[in-house]
C-alpha cells in the first residue's frame, strides 16, 4: 500500500512539475536533496548510536526497571491490561524516556520491543489488543520534552536561537498527548459497545 502511495506522489510531483516548467528545478532538487538528506542523517546518527547504548546499559542495570516503578502509577491507568511488573512496561518506560528526550530514531528498538512483548500478551494474534494500540498512540502522539534531533537540526542550519521552540514543544507535546489519550479511550468504549 505504502509503495502505491509513494508512486502516486511521485507521479503527481513529476507530472505537476511539467505542467508548470519547473522540470530544471526538480532535477536540481533530485540531485542535491539525498546529499542534504545524507548530511542530516550523519549528524543525528552519533546521538542514535550514544543513545541505544546508553539505554542498553540501563537495561542492563536495572535503571529501566526503576524508571518504570517510578511510572507505573501513569502506567497503571494508561495501560490496565498489562499486568504489574511485565517487561513491556520496561520496554516502553524505555521509549517513552527516550522520546521525551527527542530522540526519536533511538526509541525505535525499544518500541519495537514494548510491541513484541505486548503480542505475547494478547489471545487474538490476528488483532492489536488493547495496550498495543495505545501504545501506538502515545508514540504517534510525539511525548518530546526536549526535541534533541530538531534542535540539531537547528543548529546544523545556523538558527539564530535553537532552543527558542522548547516552550511550544513542551505545551504541544502535553496537549497532543491528552487528547491522543482521550480519543484512544473514546475509541475504544465505541468499540467495546
Amino acid at each position: 500500500m505504502m509503495n502505491k502511495l509513494w508512486a502516486f506522489f511521485i507521479i503527481i510531483g513529476i507530472g505537476f512539475s511539467i505542467l508548470t516548467g519547473n522540470m530544471e528545478t526538480m532535477n536540481k532538487e533530485i540531485i542535491e536533496y539525498p546529499k542534504e538528506i545524507l548530511d542530516i542523517f550523519l549528524s543525528m546518527l552519533p546521538l542514535m548510536i550514544i543513545w541505544s547504548g546508553i539505554m542498553n546499559i540501563a537495561k542492563d542495570a536495572g535503571l529501566l526497571k526503576k524508571i518504570s516503578n517510578l511510572m507505573s502509577p501513569i502506567f497503571k491507568v494508561i495501560f490496565p491490561d498489562i499486568p504489574k511488573g511485565h517487561e513491556s512496561l520496561d520496554y516502553i518506560a524505555s521509549n517513552l524516556t527516550i522520546n521525551m528526550l527527542g530522540i526519536h530514531n533511538a526509541s525505535t528498538p525499544f518500541g519495537l520491543k514494548a510491541m513484541k512483548s505486548l503480542k505475547k500478551l494478547n489471545n487474538n494474534k490476528e488483532e492489536a489488543s488493547r495496550s498495543m494500540i495505545t501504545f501506538l498512540v502515545l508514540n504517534t502522539s510525539g511525548v518530546t520534552i526536549i526535541a534533541t534531533d530538531i534542535l540539531a537540526i537547528r543548529s546544523m542550519y545556523n538558527a539564530a536561537n535553537p532552543t527558542d521552540i522548547l516552550i511550544v514543544t513542551i505545551i504541544g507535546t502535553i496537549i497532543t498527548t491528552i487528547v491522543a489519550l482521550i480519543l484512544d479511550r473514546i475509541f475504544y468504549h465505541f468499540k467495546g459497545r
